[in-house]
């Protein structure tokens, strides 16, 4: 894995404050990155 590539994953988990990160693998290279980011509404 690149240095760029994971800088990259770092800044999107640290940019998250609720959700998750997928990590898509294909041939033992990482291929896709799946954001998904939930955004809490008040009450």
């Amino acid at each position: 894995m690149k240095q760029s590539e994971i800088n990259y994953l770092v800044a999107l988990v640290e940019k998250i404050k609720y959700g998750s990160v997928t990590i898509v693998i294909h041939d033992g290279k990482i291929t896709q990155l799946d954001v998904a980011e939930k955004h809490r509404l008040s009450k």
